[in-house]
């Protein structure tokens, strides 16, 4: 199974299209309405260039009652056009790809369509395409390799407010985060915006992997407060997700990595 990190608060710079779910006759993808009717399906885009991949994981999806794929494409330049049209929940995204390459295609995506959310479904697994992943703000980075019910899983995972990463890419990103710590040539040459004791004791907990829920009881504050915090972390630090505030977190050594 692909490693699940709680990202509820990922998207609180944008507000509830992207965040929690939200209440009455609204789009709530994997979650539900006040009156307690079903959510609307979750909406999918898939984006491949090999034409029998995209079809496979349509077979795949449609099969899913609560995942709905509203469109394809077979490039970034087409995945963009296709997000800003069918505003998805959901965008699969591979890394690869002619004309326009995912990573680039991720950035583009999150201003036209910014209450997506984009899990990287690719064979790369280099590094540095994972790195550049969760800077240009995906929420979740898969190898290929998964079984066809992880895809599923990882779609509702990530509709609900988790970002996902592959076994095998989670070790390498470890690794790195440890090697992070010994090379002093990528440390800030300026220094960081300043973290009130508050954020910082907020941010050593998102780090290592907690949800708004356990922060705020282990710091006995609400549950509203470590989503204000948050979101103010974010802001400070002009980061998109929690994933990218981990790697913050171990670079500033904000949180050890043993």
């Amino acid at each position: 199974m692909a490693m699940t990190w709680d990202a509820g608060a990922d998207t609180e710079r944008t507000g509830s299209a992207e965040g929690e779910h939200t209440v009455g006759a609204q789009h709530v993808p994997g979650g539900s309405t006040a009156d307690g009717s079903h959510a609307e399906p979750i909406r999918v885009l898939v984006v491949d260039d090999h034409a029998l991949f995209r079809r496979g994981l349509e077979i795949v999806l449609a099969a899913e009652p609560d995942i709905e794929v509203v469109g394809e494409a077979g490039d970034g330049a087409e995945a963009v056009d296709a997000a800003q049209d069918l505003l998805p929940d959901i965008v699969l995204l591979d890394v690869r790809m002619p004309r326009r390459g995912g990573i680039e295609a991720c950035t583009a995506i999150k201003e036209v369509a910014p209450s997506a959310r984009i899990i990287m479904l690719t064979m790369s697994d280099d590094e540095a395409d994972l790195y550049d992943a969760i800077k240009a703000g995906a929420t979740g980075y898969l190898l290929k390799e998964i079984s066809t019910d992880e895809v599923a899983t990882a779609i509702r995972a990530v509709a609900d407010g988790q970002s996902q990463i592959s076994p095998s890419m989670a070790a390498k990103l470890l690794t790195e985060f440890k090697s992070m710590i010994q090379r002093d040539d990528e440390r800030r040459l300026v220094p960081a915006p300043r973290l009130t004791d508050r954020e910082v004791e907020v941010l050593r907990l998102v780090a290592t992997g907690k949800n708004n829920r356990d922060i705020a009881k282990q710091l006995f504050i609400s549950e509203n407060t470590v989503k204000n915090h948050v979101r103010n972390i974010l802001e400070k630090l002009q980061l998109h997700s929690r994933m990218e505030a981990v790697v913050y977190a171990v670079r500033e050594k904000i949180l050890e990595i043993h």
